[in-house]
């Protein structure tokens, strides 16, 4: 006979919210959880390739987020496990603290989940993580594992960093949401930096309600992180999650690039607008000229000028140990004159003040977070034009999945909101996930 208080185990691809209910009613499946996503792992890890370091302890701790596995990505220092920063040359390194988010997440209850594969220095060097949905394709970077793992439905939330597109491009690839949060959002303290005038912590999860449970609980200042902007607070109900932003008035954003989107992302695009417009959203078209001309050299010119510094010395003790990517990049950094740097920092400044005018009058931009699908190889990560306008500007991007293309492999959507304005894109970004109604489930690597 059947137990009638006996509970079913979490579904496949199970959210962050939806585990948390389920584990206030089941403190048995509440213990075992992350035990069974390391088993998980483990069967997965030999195709998936997209841990650096699987955790040995998944025992449960108090706190709001008690049971849930966090993956994190291996440039955010961890004091229990190897951060290698995606480099031989940290091979087995173990840092003496934890990075701040790490930290934060400890004390909340999460189970640090492993260190999921970054590219090198999260700069364009891949490590060997293939896309789950067909390992001959790339998962994007340069937070591929950690993209990889939650689509795979290994874990249900996961750290990555987007300087470029590290976060929307991967997150669209494989299907799951991801989330930049407004520069400044929450301190890097213990995370390598690659640009720091552009490097921002987000995060990949199932849904929406998910990454903004997330960054209601990690936003923060800190003394040691110079480049922090407090977001005004906000909190999420475990039971409703985020209260969308109904009939929301949208600019539609394509770029001068849209005649190089791959067709199915085009149609997927003009689908998404058909079905949003149909329930209720304002929609007008618009166009950001100066933005889309000046972006990519800028952002580029500010991030090779910091990295230079960065890793300059690195890439001359280390010859053998880097990668042709990262001296390059150091080269194309060191090239930049202090005025050609203090002319994109300024434009950056200029293109931030005119996209608050810009947006006024919108809730939200709609746009493309890539060109495509994910290429295929695991040599090139994709393309960032689609990411990088709203990285220098260090504004709130949400990608949603909204399609498979023509090779069975995800297409996504981007909603960008106003700076600082991370609570109101987040309830924009719910309202089009609920309306689309899309849900790629769990890929079968």
């Amino acid at each position: 006979m059947t137990d009638p208080t006996a509970r079913s185990a979490p579904r496949s691809g199970a959210g962050v919210l939806e585990l948390l209910r389920l584990f206030k009613h089941d403190q048995a499946i509440a213990d075992q959880y992350a035990a069974d996503r390391l088993e998980q792992a483990k069967a997965k890890e030999p195709r998936l390739k997209a841990f650096e370091y699987l955790p040995l302890d998944t025992a449960r701790r108090p706190g709001p987020l008690s049971g849930i596995p966090v993956a994190i990505k291996d440039i955010i220092a961890t004091s229990d496990m190897p951060t290698t920063n995606g480099s031989p040359i940290y091979r087995g390194h173990v840092p003496a603290a934890d990075a701040w988010v790490v930290e934060r997440l400890r004390s909340l209850g999460a189970t640090i989940f492993g260190k999921t594969v970054s590219t090198e220095f999260a700069w364009r060097q891949p490590g060997p993580t293939v896309n789950p949905w067909n390992p001959a394709h790339t998962p994007g970077g340069s937070s591929s594992g950690s993209a990889a793992a939650v689509a795979a439905g290994i874990v249900p939330l996961a750290l990555g960093t987007q300087t470029l597109g590290s976060v929307i491009r991967p997150a669209a690839f494989n299907g799951v949401v991801g989330l930049k949060p407004s520069f400044g959002a929450i301190p890097r303290t213990g995370v390598h930096p690659l640009s720091p005038s552009l490097d921002t912590i987000g995060f990949f999860a199932r849904c929406v309600d998910d990454v903004a449970v997330a960054l209601s609980l990690l936003a923060a200042s800190s003394d040691s992180d110079l480049h922090g902007r407090p977001l005004p607070g906000f909190q999420v109900d475990a039971d409703g999650g985020v209260p969308p932003l109904e009939r929301p008035r949208l600019a539609i954003v394509r770029f001068e690039q849209w005649s190089h989107v791959e067709p199915e992302a085009q149609q997927m695009f003009e689908a998404t607008i058909a079905k949003v417009r149909n329930a209720g959203a304002a929609i007008e078209e618009l166009e950001l000229k100066e933005l889309d001309h000046d972006n990519w050299n800028a952002i580029n010119t500010i991030l090779g000028s910091e990295a230079a510094l960065i890793f300059e010395s690195l890439v001359e003790r280390y010859p053998d140990r880097t990668s042709d990517h990262l001296k390059s990049l150091v080269q194309a950094g060191k090239a930049h004159s202090a005025p050609e740097y203090l002319a994109a920092k300024a434009l950056q400044e200029k293109l931030r003040s005119a996209f608050t005018t810009e947006i006024l009058t919108f809730d939200a931009v709609l746009t493309l977070p890539a060109f495509g699908e994910a290429p295929e190889g695991l040599g090139f990560t994709g393309k960032a034009e689609y990411c990088a306008p709203w990285t220098l500007l260090g504004v709130p991007a949400v990608t949603l999945p909204a399609g498979f293309g023509n090779r069975a492999l995800p297409l996504g959507i981007q909603v960008v909101g106003a700076y600082r304005q991370d609570y109101r894109t987040l309830r924009v970004a719910k309202w089009i996930e609920r309306i689309l109604g899309f849900d790629p489930g769990v890929a079968g690597v």
